[in-house]
């Protein structure tokens, strides 16, 4: 798995905040894998979703991020695969406690409830919070089927 490796993707919703997630990101060493979308042209979530969680199941990218409107439909998308902890975070508290607690490998940004510095800032928090591992450790490993 690349430690500095992250995986992008949403569709047209997320499409104006990508670029400026994927700046900051490359700013700060990462390297990043942008499944799309590339335009404002309504598209559908899953095809962006499935192909970044498979990525990130083969230990392609440590963590990912993903974008639509509300956030629900691509997070929903991304927890069908058994690998993939994606968590709806619009707040920086529940980007940390995404993290902290829930080990959670993926976030799932609400593109339209969220602003773009918001968006900015839970992205960042996201990366720097670390598992706390302990009873937080057990709960997750109960989570698969």
């Amino acid at each position: 798995m690349k430690e500095k490796s992250i995986a992008i993707g949403g569709d047209h919703a997320g499409f104006a905040y990508k670029a400026r997630i994927i700046e900051m990101l490359e700013a700060q060493g990462y390297t990043v894998k942008d499944f799309g979308t590339n335009s404002a042209d309504s598209v559908d979530y899953p095809d962006y979703a499935h192909p970044l969680a498979q990525w990130i199941e083969a230990g392609k990218a440590s963590l990912g991020i993903t974008l639509c409107g509300s956030g629900n439909g691509i997070a929903i998308t991304a927890n069908k695969h058994a690998g993939i902890r994606a968590a709806l975070c619009w707040t920086e508290e529940l980007a940390a406690l995404a993290r902290r607690h829930n080990n959670a490998n993926v976030i799932s940004i609400p593109a339209r409830f969220v602003t773009r510095q918001l968006a900015l800032r839970m992205v960042k928090t996201f990366l720097t919070t670390d598992f706390e591992g302990g009873r937080h450790a057990r709960r997750v490993g109960k989570i698969p089927v």
